[in-house]
């Protein structure tokens, strides 16, 4: 097998999946991806990502009413065929995903020294993005899907799962097997916006 090729299908089946079975994923599983993740490149070799799982009912139930929320919010930023369309769209799994990981940088660890982040102290963040990106193609090659929910109140999710105040959330991820694979994005399927050719972000100076 090509690796480039085997590389190039992983990269253009990634999908943020949002319509999942409810199938359990085998502990073993989830740590074998996260021991993945974790070889993630940091800046300063700080490894600023913190990881809770979410397995609690009751704080699970917090965190979609919190996502409803949001979501009714933005909704009314939207009017006519868009905000028609903006309701249709299946924009969380809460629901059917077993897993359910809140993904944090811990700002003022002391691991790395603070090499790489005076200038630019953002790289921390950065650095827990990798994190996730990782962990969402070591997913796909065992089948799981993962979906990024950004329509969330930071403050309320911190407040539901009691976390430091030095840590900023960088996204919730569900994790799951996906009822369906397609190879073109669900946004673009359903009409909300298609790809635009990598030329129109390319700049020379």
């Amino acid at each position: 097998m090509n690796p480039a090729r085997s590389f190039e299908d992983l990269v253009r089946w990634r999908r943020d999946v949002r319509r999942f079975r409810s199938d359990p994923v085998a502990p073993e599983v989830l740590e074998n991806l996260l021991g993945l993740a974790d070889l993630s490149p940091s800046v300063g070799n700080s490894q600023p990502w913190r990881i809770v799982e979410v397995r609690d009912q009751h704080r699970r139930a917090e965190i979609q009413a919190s996502f409803k929320r949001a979501n009714d919010q933005a909704a009314d930023g939207y009017h006519g065929q868009k905000a028609e369309l903006y309701g249709s769209l299946k924009l969380a799994g809460f629901d059917k995903a077993p897993v359910h990981l809140a993904i944090y940088c811990e700002q003022d660890g002391e691991q790395g020294a603070r090499l790489g982040t005076r200038t630019m102290p953002e790289m921390l963040s950065y650095s827990c993005v990798s994190f996730v990106v990782t962990l969402w193609y070591a997913a796909q090659v065992q089948g799981l899907g993962l979906g990024w929910v950004s329509i969330l109140q930071p403050v309320e999710v911190n407040s539901i799962l009691a976390v430091p105040p030095n840590w900023t959330l960088i996204g919730y991820l569900l994790i799951g097997w996906p009822e369906e694979e397609h190879e073109v994005p669900e946004l673009e399927r359903a009409g909300w916006q298609e790809r635009t050719p990598a030329s129109a972000r390319r700049f020379v100076r």
